[in-house]
C-alpha cells in the first residue's frame, strides 16, 4: 500500500474498529511505513494472545522488524490509531523511528476505559512506594552480564 499520512492514518483507524468490531481485541492498529509503504501492519491482540505486551504499536514494530531484518526501523514512520501508551512509547523510542501519527488521544482513550494516568503516575514515584513494588535485592553476581556484554567482541550496540 502507497500512500499519504492522512491515508496511512485512515489505514490504522480501520483496521483498530475492524478488530474492535469483528476480532474482539481492543480497539488499537498501527503500521510501519518506509518510503511510503507499508512494511508492517499490527492489531491489539491482548486478550486474544493473552500477551499484556501485545499492542499495536508492539505487534507492527515486532514484525516490522523482522520484515526489514533489523532491530531498528530508523527512515520509517509508525501511523497509530491512538497515541501511544507508556509502553509503546518505550518501544518506539528503543525502535526510533523518525516519527510517529496517531489519531486519538490519550484522553480519548482514557474516556473509551484504556486509561494508562495511572502508569504514568507510577513512574513518577520512588520504587518503594509504587502499587507494585520494584526492590532491588544486592548480589555480587548483578554486574556480570554487564561485564560479559563489555567482553564481548562484535557486540551490536543498540
Amino acid at each position: 500500500m502507497e500512500g499519504e499520512p492522512q491515508s496511512f492514518l485512515e489505514r490504522a483507524i480501520a483496521l483498530a474498529v475492524a478488530n474492535a468490531r469483528d476480532s474482539g481485541g481492543g480497539p488499537f492498529a498501527a503500521l510501519v511505513v518506509k518510503d511510503g509503504r507499508v512494511v508492517a501492519e499490527g492489531v491489539n491482540l491482548v486478550t486474544s494472545a493473552n500477551d499484556p505486551t501485545a499492542h499495536a504499536e508492539v505487534v507492527a514494530i515486532r514484525a516490522a522488524c523482522r520484515a526489514l531484518g533489523h532491530f531498528q526501523l530508523e527512515g520509517c514512520e509508525i501511523y497509530s490509531s491512538c497515541e501511544p501508551c507508556p509502553m509503546c512509547l518505550g518501544a518506539i523510542y528503543w525502535a526510533r523511528p523518525a516519527r510517529v501519527y496517531y489519531a486519538a488521544t490519550a484522553a480519548d482513550a482514557s474516556r473509551a476505559g484504556f486509561d494508562d494516568s495511572f502508569i504514568y503516575r507510577q513512574i513518577a514515584l520512588a520504587h518503594g512506594e509504587r502499587a507494585i513494588p520494584m526492590i532491588a535485592l544486592a548480589t555480587p553476581q548483578a554486574l556480570q552480564p554487564f561485564a560479559a556484554w563489555r567482553a564481548k567482541a562484535g557486540r551490536k550496540a543498540y
